[in-house]
């Protein structure tokens, strides 16, 4: 068996001044880290109390992107109550509240210290169309089929001038369409003042060149605005004052109705 050394008085000493030692040691570290983030803690209060750090009116509050809300409807949008130290500005609760509250599809804010001071930058949402309903108020869509309250919107914006732009019907019936509708639109020369989809089975717009029934939306309709925008530049066929509708769910063979007869007339396209 292995004999274990018995340890002198003096090795025992010298180890419980070592262990003592270890312990005060230990106990300033931890005295000086707390003392440390205390003082922190009460120099970040001071700091965010500071005079100089303090937003005081709304002036101090720049905003940026914005086309169709004033500044001023903006800052008076701003959950922010005057004065407020910048330190306890919260970025996201502005943004939340600017989108909730008004057309806005984004926001962001900026801190600056010297001079203290809030930048807001906001991506309106567009209006490109009316909405015309039977079961809703009037509203507007933006690109992406948002919509939004006509009366809302005029509250922000007294002056707003409505898109020409008519979309009839409900519009849970083609909210899920309306992007690539929209888009497909956009690039077309052909000139759409309404769509109106209270016929699921039936599109119809309206157009410079009178009425035309598209049937069932889907995959053919870039196909037949390219057979419309042919039909428009046809030389001298069919007058577009004589045009009483068009129907263009075949667009292999479009047929006009003309006002004079209330014949369909079948053309045959380039």
């Amino acid at each position: 068996m292995t004999s274990i050394a018995p340890v002198s008085r003096i090795e025992l000493s010298q180890r419980r001044k070592t262990l003592r030692r270890q312990r005060r040691t230990r106990f300033f570290q931890t005295s000086w880290r707390n003392i440390a983030i205390a003082s922190l803690a009460i120099g970040a209060v001071w700091v965010a109390t500071l005079p100089e750090w303090v937003i005081r009116k709304p002036e101090q509050v720049t905003i940026k992107g914005n086309r169709f809300i004033s500044e001023q409807t903006i800052r008076n949008l701003l959950p922010i109550a005057y004065p407020q130290s910048l330190l306890k500005v919260q970025p996201q609760a502005i943004s939340d509240a600017l989108k909730e509250k008004a057309p806005i599809a984004e926001a962001t804010v900026d801190r600056q210290l010297m001079p203290p001071s809030l930048t807001v930058r906001v991506q309106e949402r567009i209006p490109i169309a009316q909405t015309i309903s039977k079961t809703a108020q009037p509203g507007l869509l933006d690109e992406t089929g948002m919509w939004i309250s006509q009366d809302n919107y005029k509250a922000l914006n007294p002056n707003l001038q409505l898109p020409p732009l008519k979309i009839v019907g409900d519009p849970e019936q083609y909210r899920s369409d309306w992007s690539e509708f929209y888009r497909t639109l956009r690039q077309s020369p052909v000139k759409v003042l309404e769509a109106n989809w209270e016929d699921p089975t039936n599109l119809i717009l309206k157009t410079e060149l009178g009425a035309v029934q598209f049937g069932v939306y889907g995959s053919k309709f870039p196909t037949q605005l390219k057979v419309l925008d042919q039909m428009r530049r046809l030389p001298n066929r069919v007058s577009s004052g004589q045009i009483l509708s068009i129907d263009l769910r075949n667009p292999n063979s479009p047929t006009v109705q003309m006002n004079a007869t209330k014949t369909p007339v079948k053309l045959s396209t380039p």
